[in-house]
């Protein structure tokens, strides 16, 4: 007895010295394992100065390179080996990108604030190849630092056989020129780092304008990542992607991402505006997003662990906000490039980008609620009036009156604060694209639909926008009720036509004038996809043939374009001046809605069934046959084992 007890206690001690010496292991190599500092943006889109939004119900001053520079060298003074990645989406969202081509400020702000690698987003398409192009060009030619950037998925292979259109070849050309690359190894102190750029599907769908072709991207990611660690010898592998999250994990491309290439460690993901206050983990692969419009810089370290991959130590999201200082050098050179917009935009259009169109007392709801919350707001209420004014007003108006104007939530990008609404503000709130003059600003298009696709339009809203947010839609000229309770494609239980003044009952054979931006056409598709192909509308001409290109049906005013932000202005500049300032003012009017998009959320089976549609005939008759199939299968189980029973008792 003893003898084992002096045997348990010699095992023990063994045991014991093990364990402590295994800890002190550890600890050394925790304490020599190699470390990583990052800091992200992504989806800035042009917001190089600070600006004011609504934030939480609240007015707040928010973002600017200039705060964010003084955050980046914050960190840089702790770790000047900081990584600095961005993820794309740079441009597209204010006056700034008026200059996109000439002056490339936004790359070459990012350039400024140290930015390592960026990515290539879908609203650096908006103003086409060429515009794309000279963008590039035009940085490369600046001798500035500029971030390196990374995409892998571009299919030249495909578009080279089948020969290079001209867009094509010049932005194969700027490529070139810029040194863009599938991805770009970076040495940060004793650690190397693959970086690896990727274009998404949801991207290249937002995209109408981009004429390059695409591979798939996970399987082009595999391939870069294969590559990589064949060539490279790297401790790293990060992937700068403009694909996205959702809710809906099956549908997340960055998380499908994750899944099916472990080897990546870390992937900053843009595209959605998504901000993830704490990282997704699958595997060994951390997704991360901060937010858009540069109200957020994202922070993060990770610690390399013994088996080669690595561990997310810290993260942070970091709001920019006032409490931090401007760095006067990075606010010097956004200024510069500022100066250029009066002059080299908008004098031609005979405005200044500080000139006040109207003050404003008015709540406005924000560009997330539109998205967000499945109501009218008086934002798109002020927005698609504007549209039917400005082409009323035109100098060489047509005398045909605007029926409808719609205004879809994705095309809207910012809200409208109380005080002084400017020239500025007003063209950041609706910021996208190019005309096809080649001048920034998309132009308000004029087709015809029938009314019954008037109301199918008024359907999409209510049965494809909650899986399709961006398809929102905010009308003048259209009012509808839906019951979100009743079956998708039969929401909509009331909609007419509202001029002001009375209710008019929609024909469904007849045509009625619609006006809505050039992007909002070129997308349409995208909703028909969205449903599958059940809610389609083909816009037409006044005569009822149907429009082939919507750039034919461009609206303009003197040989011009009629842009729609330049709209909204005129609008703005329009209302009566109640204070006796000189100064317009925003109607009262627009301090509450007008019953153009009524919610009934009735649960009453009468309500949920009355008036059903084809499209509930259909789901119905399908629910049926799967019913009828079920309890075909359930009689034929129960007939096999009443057969099986018989035969055992007559064994």
């Amino acid at each position: 007895m003893r003898k084992n007890w002096a045997a348990l206690a010699l095992t023990g001690m063994l045991c014991l010295t093990t364990f402590a010496g295994t800890q002190t292991v550890s600890a050394e190599t925790a304490d020599s394992a190699k470390q990583v500092d990052i800091v992200f943006t992504h989806d800035t889109h042009s917001h190089l100065n600070t600006f004011t939004t609504i934030v939480d119900e609240a007015e707040k001053e928010v973002g600017g390179f200039a705060r964010i520079n003084t955050l980046i060298q914050e960190q840089k003074a702790k770790n000047p080996d900081t990584l600095v990645i961005d993820g794309g989406d740079f441009s597209m969202g204010t006056l700034i990108q008026t200059v996109f081509e000439t002056q490339a400020a936004e790359i070459r702000m990012l350039g400024y604030m140290g930015c390592d690698v960026t990515t290539l987003g879908n609203h650096e398409f908006d103003y086409r190849s060429k515009g794309l192009a000279n963008m590039l060009n035009s940085a490369a030619e600046s001798g500035d630092d500029l971030p390196a950037m990374v995409v892998c998925n571009v299919d030249w292979e495909s578009m080279e056989a089948a020969g290079l259109s001209e867009g094509q070849q010049l932005i194969r050309d700027a490529f070139d020129e810029y040194g863009v690359s599938d991805y770009v190894v970076l040495e940060k102190g004793d650690t190397d780092i693959a970086v690896v750029g990727v274009f998404g599907k949801d991207a290249l769908a937002c995209a109408p304008t981009c004429e390059l072709l695409f591979k798939d991207p996970i399987e082009a990611v595999k391939e870069t990542v294969e590559e990589i660690r064949e060539n490279e010898d790297v401790d790293m592998i990060v992937c700068v992607s403009h694909s996205g999250t959702w809710e809906d994990e099956s549908k997340s491309e960055d998380e499908n991402l994750a899944k099916a290439v472990p080897e990546l460690d870390l992937i900053l993901s843009g595209h959605t505006h998504t901000t993830l206050e704490e990282p997704i983990v699958h595997g060994d692969t951390y997704v991360v997003s901060c937010g858009e419009y540069g109200k957020n810089l994202g922070e993060l370290s990770m610690t390399q662990k013994a088996d080669g991959r690595w561990e997310m130590t810290s993260y942070e999201i970091v709001p920019v906000t006032t409490d931090i200082d401007q760095d006067a050098g990075t606010q010097n050179a956004i200024d510069q490039f500022m100066d250029t917009v009066d002059t080299d935009y908008l004098a031609q259009f005979g405005y200044t980008k500080d000139q006040v169109l109207a003050e404003n007392d008015v709540d406005f709801s924000t560009q997330k609620d539109l998205e967000n919350i499945h109501e009218e707001h008086n934002l798109g209420d002020i927005m698609s009036d504007a549209y039917v004014y400005a082409v009323e007003n035109a100098a060489d108006y047509d005398g045909v009156p605007v029926d409808v104007a719609v205004v879809p939530s994705g095309t809207v990008r910012d809200t409208y604060a109380k005080g002084d609404i400017t020239v500025e503000q007003v063209f950041n709130s609706f910021s996208l694209g190019i005309g096809a003059d080649g001048v920034p600003g998309y132009p308000l298009i004029s087709v015809y639909l029938t009314g019954k696709e008037l109301k199918t339009a008024a359907e999409i809203d209510a049965s494809v926008s909650d899986f399709m947010t961006t398809a929102r839609l905010y009308c003048s000229g259209l009012d509808f009720t839906y019951n979100p309770n009743r079956m998708i494609l039969n929401k909509v239980t009331d909609v007419y036509l509202d001029d002001g003044t009375q209710r008019i009952e929609l024909e469904d054979d007849k045509l009625y004038r619609v006006v809505a931006d050039l992007y909002s056409g070129q997308m349409l598709s995208a909703v028909t996809d969205m449903s599958y192909g059940l809610l389609s509308l083909v816009p037409k001409y006044a005569d009822g043939t149907p429009i082939e290109d919507f750039e034919d049906v461009i609206i303009t005013e003197n040989g011009k374009e009629l842009k729609a932000w330049d709209a909204i202005a005129r609008y703005m500049e329009s209302f009566e001046d109640t204070d006796g300032d000189g100064i317009a003012n925003v109607p009262e009017y627009y301090s509450t809605t007008h019953y153009r998009k009524q919610v009934d959320d009735s649960r009453n089976i009468v309500d949920l069934v009355k008036n059903p549609n084809k499209f509930t005939a259909i789901i119905v008759g399908a629910i049926a046959v799967l019913i009828l199939l079920v309890i075909f299968i359930i009689v034929l189980i129960k007939k096999i084992v009443k057969k099986v029973k018989s035969r055992k008792m007559k064994k």
